[in-house]
């Protein structure tokens, strides 16, 4: 009894001084809360993530060239993510905005090769404006030398004019027009199965 007493009091003992110190850092309890609630949503956002992707990759994910004709430009370019996310590459993600210097999403695909891909969006698809050589310029001084990618892509839900894909073959710049844009959406297979002239899995594209 007399030892049970003793341990009783040492308690509340410690829990007194304990309650005392932390009404006096207050801002440190505070900080602590932010921190636990900050990470909680954390945890909860990827686990959602996680399990939506989970169901996009069960499902297949597609998209017609009327829904994305039909986006805003914004989610154009999450589209573009989603599909690069569909067929294996779990880091895609959309980047695109001021400052973004030519990148709108980036992703790595399964043979760890990086990806750069610049979205040009149309609202009236092929009967847009082209996507011409000054695009495709910016996005050769970036794609490389600013964003270390591998494989460095344009893509449109429009068209290219010549003289841009010209540039682009001279440039090792890959290009996803309308067309390959509705067959890569629309179907299966991931894109550098559609895409000509890849560097190997594991070989850097030179500079």
């Amino acid at each position: 009894m007399v030892l049970a007493a003793l341990a009783a009091v040492v308690v509340l003992s410690l829990v007194v001084t304990a309650l005392r110190w932390l009404a006096g850092h207050l801002w440190i309890v505070a900080a602590l809360m932010l921190v636990a609630a900050v990470g909680a949503g954390a945890w909860v956002w990827r686990r959602r993530e996680a399990t939506r992707w989970e169901q996009v990759r069960a499902s297949g994910l597609r998209y017609a060239l009327e829904q994305l004709d039909g986006l805003h430009h914004r989610d154009f370019e999450f589209a573009v993510r989603d599909l690069m996310r569909r067929d294996g590459c779990t880091d895609a993600r959309q980047v695109g905005g001021r400052g973004d210097n030519g990148a709108d999403v980036k992703a790595t695909d399964p043979s760890g090769r990086r990806w750069v891909i610049q979205c040009k969006h149309r609202k009236d698809g092929w009967s847009g404006k082209p996507v011409g050589s000054p695009d495709l310029q910016v996005l050769n001084g970036t794609g490389r030398q600013v964003h270390h990618a591998d494989v460095v892509v344009m893509l449109t839900n429009g068209r290219i004019t010549a003289n841009a894909a010209q540039f682009a073959k001279s440039q090792r710049l890959h290009l996803v027009d309308r067309h390959l844009l509705a067959e890569w959406a629309g179907g299966s297979r991931p894109l550098w199965e559609l895409l000509r002239a890849l560097p190997p899995a594991g070989r850097r594209e030179a500079s």
